[in-house]
Formats: structure tokens, sequence, C-alpha cells
């Protein structure tokens, strides 16, 4: 399994992804979820992906070579010449269709679903940033200002943070931050995401790639904040009142009564009269 989060802000984007890969308990492995494609000055895109990893793998190495022909006639589309991210996400969703209609009969005979998710976001000159969430099908929707980011993977354990902090005037700095507290809470609670991390940081109209690391288990801002967030929640939790019995005026919930047996008061007063 894997986990990957991406996010558009007016500032920029962020992406994050892990690399752990298994087909078993005993069979773990480390893969990298992201790739970058950057033609400095013209564009710069990401990409990340979650399902089966053979089949992402695919459609990584056919994106470099697919081309999409043009109704016009024109010079067939491929993501280095796509003049918008919008035909750049077409080219990938076409690379999707053709591995699946190669591969899919033969996986499913063999019990294997065709199954990869994927987002492509970054900016090409000329128009602004956009993303993309591209399904198994290879059709796509777009993130909004209502819907700032994307998650692909094991997206259940990161998602409370992200929708309590993200906003579209998010700043970067803090949008990484949040996105690495999301990350966290997933490696918290899921052994099937794990370290290192790739990380892709991309301020708006620079078109070019500046903030990309990957993050082991030996990062000392990892290791941070990992134990701040740990001890912050809990401080969190523990100025929290503990619930109060007493002290609403609602309806208590319906008691059914088993009438085979008297009550539990009436039960106490004969064991009295027999002591």
């Amino acid at each position: 399994m894997t986990y990957c989060v991406a996010i558009k802000l007016q500032a920029g984007l962020v992406f994050l992804s892990d690399s752990r890969t298994n087909a078993g308990l005993d069979n773990i492995s480390t893969f990298r979820k992201m790739i970058v494609y950057e033609r400095p000055g013209d564009r710069f895109m990401v990409l990340l992906s979650a399902g089966n990893l053979s089949i992402s793998q695919s459609v990584r190495e056919i994106l470099q070579i697919e081309k999409l022909p043009r109704d016009d006639g024109e010079e067939p589309l491929t993501i280095w010449n796509a003049k918008s991210m919008f035909d750049a996400t077409r080219v990938l969703g076409s690379a999707v269709r053709r591995v699946y209609e190669r591969d899919a009969a033969s996986l499913k005979r063999s019990g294997v679903d065709f199954n990869v998710t994927l987002i492509l976001g970054g900016q090409i000159a000329g128009e602004g940033m956009r993303l993309f969430q591209i399904y198994s099908a290879g059709n796509f929707i777009e993130a909004t200002a209502e819907t700032p980011y994307f998650q692909i993977g094991e997206s259940k354990y990161g998602k409370p943070v992200l929708d309590r902090v993200l906003t579209p005037s998010t700043p970067l700095a803090e949008a990484t931050k949040c996105a690495l507290v999301s990350m966290d809470s997933t490696l918290k609670s899921n052994l099937s995401v794990g370290l290192p991390l790739d990380l892709a940081v991309y301020e708006a109209d620079t078109l070019k790639s500046a903030q990309i690391v990957c993050i082991d288990e030996h990062n000392p801002y990892m290791h941070m904040l990992r134990a701040s967030w740990g001890q912050r929640l809990r401080e969190v939790f523990d100025g929290i009142e503990d619930p109060q019995w007493n002290g609403g005026q609602t309806a208590a919930p319906l008691i059914v009564k088993d009438p085979k047996h008297p009550p539990i008061k009436k039960i106490a007063n004969q064991a009295e009269r027999l002591i």
C-alpha cells in the first residue's frame, strides 16, 4: 500500500509520497511513488502513483512516449509539447488506457484487479497551476478552491488534519508542515505505509524545481515533528474537560427492563434481608 498527498495553493504546490510496497508480511520493499517531469522555464510537473506497482510502472514508462492524436491533424500531443496541464493529463489518461488494453485481461485471469490511481500536478508556461487525480479508467477530476488537495492510497488517517488546516491561502511552509503531519498520522496507524518519503514543494510561476528532498528515518525535522505532534495532541486532549453525565437536559435513552428479573435495587434489598 502507499499514501500520497498533493496540495494546490495560491502560493504553489506541495507533493508528498511514501515509498513502501508490500506483497505480504514477509515481502516489504521500497519503490519511489513520485516522478518529476521538468523543462526549466517551460514546464514543471509531478506524478504520484498508488495501486498495483507493475501497472503504475508501466504507465510511467508509456507516458514518456505516449502520443495522443489531435483532431486538427497537428503534431500529436505528448507531455512535453502539451500547452496546458489539462492536455498533459489527457495524455496520461491515454497511457493508463493503453496499459489497461494490454494487461487487464491477463491480470483478471490471474485474479488481479486493474488497480491504479494517479495524481498529476504542475504548471506549464502560459497558464496557472493545476492539479488532477486520474482513475483506473483513465478519466480524471481537477482540484478546486473548495477541494484544494488530493489523496491516493491509504488516505483516511491523514485526512482530518488536511480538512482542518488547509485553505487556498495557506502559506507553502505551513501546507508542507500539514502534509508531513498528515503523513505521520498515517505512518503511526498503518504499517503498509513507510519511510523514506519524497517531498516536492513548488513555488507558483517559477517553472522549475527548487525544494525536492528525500526524508528518511534520520531526518531531524521529521523526528521533531513526530515527537511534537504526539505531545501537543496529548496536551490538548488532557486540557479538554471529562464528560459531565448530569449536566444536560437531553432526554435519557430508552431503557428496556427484562420482566423475568427483578430490578437491581430490589435484589439488593432482598440480599440485605438475608444478611
